[in-house]
């Protein structure tokens, strides 16, 4: 499920598209620590429940992480173009 990294051999977490609900996040997750991903999108329930920081870690995560076949993250490729245009 995780995707091999040309340049260093290793894997690469990465939001992927198989078993996403949502963004891929939890799906990634789960991928690239090998465990399940339900137990996963549990952590990020409790979290959001009792600590009010699942929702954050989750948008966080969805930004930062690049989506599965792509070179960069959401945010990469946001400083990009707004690098490019100055």
């Amino acid at each position: 499920m995780s995707e091999d990294n040309g340049s260093s051999g290793g894997k690469r977490l990465l939001r992927i598209r198989q078993g996403r609900i949502v963004a891929g996040v939890c799906a990634g997750l789960g991928a690239y620590f090998g465990v399940d991903v339900n137990l996963v999108r549990l952590a990020f329930g409790v979290f959001t429940v009792f600590y009010g920081l699942g929702i954050l870690l989750y948008l966080i995560a969805w930004l930062i992480l690049p989506e599965q076949g792509e070179d960069g993250s959401i945010v990469e490729s946001f400083v990009t173009k707004r690098s490019s245009r100055l």
